[in-house]
């Protein structure tokens, strides 16, 4: 049974003011927004919010503590009365625990609308996709068509899985809840009503198209927005594009892993882009005025006089576009000092003459 004082990092005897702190502390840390495309901090916050929803309800809270303290009483590995000999206490996971007690919350046995609704209807699934893009579509943005199989809301009945003209019926076992309830002392634990499955409607007369489902397969074609500064593994959260929920349930969520491809011409570092610039000899060594690319156009760049073999200048705002704040990254021109192969005679000559003019010692230190 998953440990809701954890998740928020409070003790059990904490009060409700330490608990609404530690969760506002970690909300903001982990909210989606200050997080985007980070599929764990997601699920975190999700983890956080719902721990949250329990302890900061008295009536939920106490629920919660009764089961927990009952799960800790029972034999490790034990199933307990009614129990299936499952670890956890026979509670099942987190999310079992939590959809008992928000079936729960009417009181009366929970057949109030909310309770109802939860049980008839299943979110549908998150879908993962990848689209590929060249470098400059990627430094630019861009709208790319992709097209995949998924699960969508059969349009014959609409979502409901019943043949047109019908309705889905009450369950009569669970009353619409979806589980029915085995007395444990002060509480009850659920469990799946096997009269409708845990959907806690029948369908006598279902749809012929999705057979009750009330979703089919079908290719569905995507128009993802590649931001401007995409990088090779950024992921885009397209929200509601997954496949359709069950019954009318709510849609899961497409998430796109884009790919690109490598610039022949730029190596990429973080925000900022790398560009080898080949200079001539003399370029280097009497200082020069050489035009590169740039994303947005070519542009002069000033090699000094003196520039040894890989040296890097720094051109402020020319690299790529930062995805999470505004501007750009650096262009980082790294010299490539050209030396020929192939000298002319009167080249040749030309070089012993410097070559004897000069009084270098460049291997000196060597031997020091």
């Amino acid at each position: 049974m998953k440990d809701l004082y954890s998740t928020l990092g409070v003790s059990k005897d904490s009060k409700a003011e330490d608990i609404k702190k530690a969760y506002r502390k970690l909300a903001r840390k982990y909210h989606p927004d200050q997080n985007q495309g980070d599929a764990k901090a997601e699920e975190r916050f999700k983890e956080i919010s719902q721990a949250y929803d329990v302890l900061s309800d008295a009536k939920k809270r106490a629920e919660y503590d009764a089961q927990r303290a009952y799960g800790e009483r029972m034999p490790r590995g034990g199933g307990g009365a009614g129990g299936d000999g499952g670890s956890g206490g026979g509670f099942g996971d987190f999310a079992d625990v939590l959809s008992q007690m928000f079936r729960r919350q009417g009181g009366d046995g929970g057949e109030g609308p909310s309770a109802r609704r939860s049980a008839t209807t299943m979110r549908g699934r998150d879908l993962e996709a990848e689209v590929r893009v060249s470098f400059d579509q990627a430094m630019a943005g861009a709208q790319v068509p992709i097209t995949i199989e998924q699960r969508v809301t059969c349009e014959t009945c609409g979502g409901s899985g019943a043949k047109p003209g019908t309705s889905p019926r009450l369950c009569p076992e669970c009353h619409g809840r979806g589980v029915v309830g085995r007395d444990q002392g002060s509480f009850s634990i659920g469990s799946p009503c096997p009269r409708c499955g845990g959907n806690g409607t029948i369908i006598d007369d279902p749809c012929t198209t999705c057979r009750g489902v009330g979703s089919v397969t079908k290719r569905v074609r995507h128009d993802v927005k590649v931001p401007a500064g995409a990088k090779d593994g950024t992921k885009i959260r397209m929200k509601g594009k997954g496949e359709a929920g069950e019954r009318g349930g709510a849609a899961g969520d497409l998430f796109v892993i884009v790919r690109v491809t490598p610039s022949s011409v730029f190596t990429r570092q973080g925000d900022d882009l790398l560009l080898d610039v080949p200079v001539t000899f003399p370029e280097a060594a009497l200082g020069a005025q050489v035009e590169i690319p740039t994303l947005n156009g070519r542009v002069k760049l000033k090699v000094p006089a003196g520039s040894a073999d890989g040296r890097s200048l720094r051109l402020a705002g020319k690299g790529a576009p930062k995805l999470k704040g505004a501007g750009h990254g650096d262009l980082i021109a790294r010299l490539k000092v050209q030396v020929p192969g192939d000298l002319s005679d009167k080249e040749r000559a030309a070089l012993e003459t410097y070559a004897d003019m000069r009084d270098d010692h460049p291997r000196a230190g060597l031997f020091r």
